[in-house]
């Protein structure tokens, strides 16, 4: 019997609990508030920030961020005995009833921060009946929540008049500073206002608000809450407070975070703020400059090496620009690439052991089956070195290169690198991928070339910062903690082997080259830096990518209505702005460069064409090359020809007399070079007639090639075979015949669906007028080698 009031009062707990229990979940709380979306900084400041659902500016602060100071002013203003009841305070209910039942005193509610956060969360009419609600849900808000939760939610709903609510809302607005940055005298000044939201407006009602701040101040002294010195020094302080707009960097990259995280309070970038705002002012004054040209945006993204962290995104020169397109997201937008992809080409062809930087390549008109490529310039060199055709971007060794390595090879690897558009649209991809017919956005570009920076180890960018966490200290700092090698080895693919890389980045930091801005030298400081431009088909897109140890840095200018410009190149109008963002964030980077790779070495090849030294080749230089994967072919670009002792004719073994011959160096050109020098006008050296007297035919497997791989000794080159001409019959049309033959040949003979036409010397240029159909075309040489071509002729 002694221990039935015990039970009983253990039973009416548990009855109240299980009724606690049901009445939480028939009742559960509110749902939690909808804040301001925020784009953080990596050191954890807003770079941008937008109205919640509700436009509100409503924005979350972090615990963090609550300083002891901001904590101490509030509970002591508020609600001192926060800590120690369980959301309500009976002394003061009781007080307050009192009060105002008796008419003595200030009329008052009780209200603890607590039941504060309740009335916020649910906003109702201040009665008896909503206060008990509020009770009652301040019970609950402390059975789910920690003191530290409840004041983080109270700090984030206080009202500070108009559409602000939250501290941080109101640091950032008034104080363009987070909450943990204020000083004494602003935390409570901050502090103050949420009891007359609508009375004390700050820079409308300063003078007022700095008397209740220093009463508030001295009561804070006299309880000892502050040092006396700090509440003298912010007594002292003057209140310059006025409503500031909201953070608005990097408007482009915050809307693409900002949807690909809905509902989420804080989002994480990479990005660094001073290096952001430094790109879009570059960006900014250097797209004014060329307004009188018709250019009108520019795009930038600047990529860390070591974290393949983003740390500055300009989407375009200025967002709100509706004339320009200013909306439009230049580092996603798809475009062509121009020449940006060569690179990358001639590294799988060094991969390949295709090339060497000194390989020598034919540049001259040729005919891809049915795709004639133009250098820039609209003009041929004849023969150019691998590392000349890629400072000068010549397009036509380029396409006989991609040729080679197999367009397959090439959008295998740029799918590897995250080309969402080349993978579409590979099926369909051709020769002309290399010349920038295919499509990529200036992200994927800048992530292709800092592979480049990395030994051709390729990395998906970083635009949300989640392995980079931030320790509040070091953020304070301004540094971040640093990834883990083995954070930053997850999901890398290799696209090229570091050899190849180091030779392109060799390749690409000449300064001898014309896409060198004009005056570049003199102007600006030079960046030690390797870059590589572009220039789209009818100048409607320049590109200069370019990168160091630090960082690598992508550059578009254009327009995003697609509008072309005659000015618009790569060279004159994308690098200067490359030049000007790596002097503005790399000034002194120039002295940790990249160290050749230990698979390299070097060895000397012919001077003429950049194979390994033949019997004849006097001239010959270093070069790079990959032991064990680079070709070792012997160069020929001499031969050794029999001739009669006048020099009229040649002999082949066969027929060569016991004596009265003579042996002569001659050179073995390619047959399309050949004939490339003949048409310009050049010396050139043709073997003399092969002996008449000589019976036999030499076959083309006889003569020998020149070059990386082997080319035939005899080509039609127009027309194209399998081509379709479409001619106008009233106009009588003709079809031009030509061909490429080796220096042995003079006389080639030309036949129209197996009829002769005539004869011709091989490097004369025939015309003929086809009949509609299908039509053969057939070239002999004097040598007995015949090509054929087939065409189709239609007539409107």
């Amino acid at each position: 019997m002694r221990h039935r009031p015990l039970f009983r009062i253990a039973l009416g707990l548990a009855a109240l609990l299980v009724l606690a229990f049901l009445a939480d979940r028939c009742w559960p709380l509110p749902p939690p508030p909808q804040y301001s979306p925020l784009v953080l900084a990596q050191d954890g400041t807003v770079l941008h920030a937008y109205l919640n659902p509700t436009q509100k500016w409503r924005m979350k602060t972090e615990l963090p961020e609550i300083t002891p100071a901001l904590q101490a002013a509030i509970i002591a203003k508020e609600d001192r005995y926060f800590r120690y009841h369980l959301g309500v305070n009976p002394v003061a209910i009781v007080q307050a009833a009192g009060r105002n039942l008796l008419g003595h005193g200030r009329t008052t509610g009780a209200s603890t921060i607590t039941m504060q956060v309740a009335r916020l969360l649910e906003p109702k009419e201040r009665t008896f009946r909503n206060k008990l609600l509020e009770i009652l849900r301040a019970g609950q808000l402390e059975a789910h929540f920690s003191k530290a939760e409840i004041l983080q939610l109270y700090l984030n709903l206080v009202p500070y008049g108009s559409n602000i609510e939250g501290v941080k809302s109101a640091a950032l607005l008034y104080f363009q500073q987070p909450p943990d940055y204020l000083s004494l005298a602003q935390t409570v000044t901050l502090a103050i206002i949420p009891n007359r939201p609508a009375g004390l407006v700050l820079g409308r009602d300063n003078a007022q608000i700095v008397r209740e701040r220093n009463r508030w101040l001295r009561y804070f002294g006299r309880q000892k809450l502050f040092p006396a010195q700090d509440i003298a020094d912010a007594l002292l302080e003057p209140l310059d407070a006025r409503r500031h707009p909201a953070p608005t960097l990097a408007p482009h990259l915050a809307r693409r975070l900002v949807q690909s995280q809905p509902g989420a309070a804080l989002v994480r970038s990479t990005l660094r703020p001073a290096t952001q705002a430094k790109a879009e002012n570059l960006a900014r004054n250097y797209v004014r400059r060329l307004a009188t040209l018709g250019i009108s945006q520019a795009a930038v993204l600047v990529v860390n090496n070591q974290t393949h962290a983003v740390e500055a995104y300009v989407g375009s020169v200025d967002f709100q620009d509706n004339s320009t397109l200013g909306q439009v997201d230049g580092v996603r937008a798809v475009r062509s690439p121009g020449s940006t992809l060569k690179p990358l080409l001639y590294g799988l062809a060094f991969d390949r052991g295709l090339l060497t930087p000194k390989t020598v390549l034919p540049d001259v008109p040729t005919n891809f089956q049915g795709f004639r490529p133009e250098n820039f310039d609209k003009h041929c060199q004849g023969e150019v070195t691998m590392e000349r055709a890629l400072t000068y971007s010549l397009n036509i060794p380029a396409v006989r290169v991609l040729a080679e390595v197999g367009v397959e090879k090439l959008t295998g690897t740029l799918r590897k690198a995250g080309f969402r558009q080349v993978a579409r649209d590979a099926p369909r991809l051709g020769l002309s991928t290399i010349l920038g017919g295919c499509g990529a956005t200036l992200e994927e570009l800048t992530g292709l070339y800092s592979a480049l920076a990395n030994g051709g180890r390729w990395q998906k960018l970083k635009i949300i910062n989640e392995e980079l966490k931030i320790d509040p200290t070091a953020a304070k700092k301004g540094t971040a903690a640093k990834p883990t090698r083995q954070s930053l080895i997850i999901n890398s693919k290799f696209l090229l082997s570091e050899a190849s890389a180091y030779l392109l980045t060799d390749i690409l930091a000449q300064r001898t080259r014309p896409d060198l801005p004009i005056d570049a030298a003199a102007g600006r400081h030079l960046p030690r830096i390797a870059w590589k431009t572009g220039t789209s088909y009818g100048r409607r897109d320049a590109w200069s990518l370019g990168y160091n140890r630090q960082y690598t840095i992508g550059v578009w200018v254009g327009n995003f209505s697609g509008q072309g410009s005659p000015a618009l190149t790569g060279a004159d109008v994308a690098s200067p702005l490359l030049f000007d963002l790596f002097n503005a964030l790399a000034y002194n980077g120039a002295g940790d460069w990249f160290a050749p790779s230990a698979s390299l070495d070097f060895r000397l090849v012919c001077a003429e064409t950049g194979l390994v030294p033949g019997d004849n080749c006097p001239t010959q230089l270093l070069d790079y090359y990959l032991p064990g994967v680079s070709g070792g072919q012997r160069c020929q670009h001499q031969q050794e020809v029999l001739t009669s002792a006048d020099g009229r004719y040649s002999y082949c073994r066969a027929c060569a007399p016991a004596s009265g011959y003579r042996r002569t160096l001659f050179p073995n050109v390619r047959p399309e070079v050949l004939a490339f020098r003949e048409s310009q006008g050049l010396p050139t050296r043709r073997l003399p007639p092969h002996n008449p007297a000589c019976r036999l035919v030499r076959g083309a497997e006889a003569a020998g090639t020149t070059g990386p791989e082997a080319a035939p000794l005899l080509a039609i080159t127009s027309p194209a075979a399998h081509a379709e001409y479409v001619l106008n019959a009233a106009e009588k049309p003709q079809l031009l015949l030509s061909c490429a033959a080796a220096g042995e040949v003079h006389q080639v003979y030309w036949y129209v669906n197996d009829r002769f036409l005539q004869a011709a010397p091989a490097t004369a240029r025939v015309f003929f007028r086809p009949q509609p159909g299908e039509v053969k075309i057939s070239c002999a040489d004097d040598h007995g080698r015949t090509v054929n071509v087939r065409v189709l002729v239609r007539e409107l």
